[in-house]
């Protein structure tokens, strides 16, 4: 990485290079999340092989679950299988803005959750999606990952549990009991 290249610091994790498209250069790419609107607004991505570096994205599309992408200096299918197994990062102020009332996942990690007692249940440690909703995994933040499926609460991401999210304060207060 040259020591003028300036990363920024609010990149986010967004998919991963799962290998090569087509014979023109054209590379799979596997989103971590369901909706890849971020891929598709942002020309400018970050990969982390053969090291950080930004790269720029001339044309995205979807592709089934997968998004494939052609990255510029990528030209030829060897130069794209050289790709696979990076990881894809994009700038956070390249996401597209939401409506009120919808959050992007990465802005809810690591939220202190309370229900409306006040008692704490955890912090958001991951989300998942069941197809119909998300579903927050709240852990205390000390349990080990290999732990996590042994302590956490599955808190459905809708209106009737989830009732306020406080993203400057960093909580989500929900209708769930500690006995759930």
């Amino acid at each position: 990485m040259s020591a003028e290249m300036h990363v920024p610091e609010d990149l986010v994790l967004v998919g991963h290079i799962s290998g090569a498209f087509g014979i023109q250069g054209w590379v799979k790419i596997r989103p971590y999340s369901a909706d890849a609107d971020a891929m598709f607004n942002a020309r400018q991505w970050w990969l982390n092989k053969p090291e950080l570096h930004e790269i720029g994205c001339l044309e995205v599309k979807p592709h089934g679950e997968d998004v494939v992408a052609r990255l510029r200096g990528v030209a030829d299918r060897n130069a794209a299988e050289a790709l696979k197994g990076s990881t894809v990062s994009i700038s956070r102020q390249s996401f597209p803005p939401l409506e009120d009332g919808e959050f992007y996942w990465v802005d809810l990690m690591g939220l202190s959750v309370q229900n409306l007692q006040g008692e704490v249940l955890g912090v958001v440690r991951d989300l998942m999606d069941n197809g119909a909703h998300p579903i927050l995994r709240v852990a205390a933040a000390e349990v080990p990952e290999a732990e996590l499926h042994k302590h956490e609460r599955l808190i459905p991401f809708v209106d009737q549990f989830v009732k306020q999210v406080d993203l400057q304060g960093k909580s989500i207060q929900v209708d769930w009991g500690l006995d759930f």
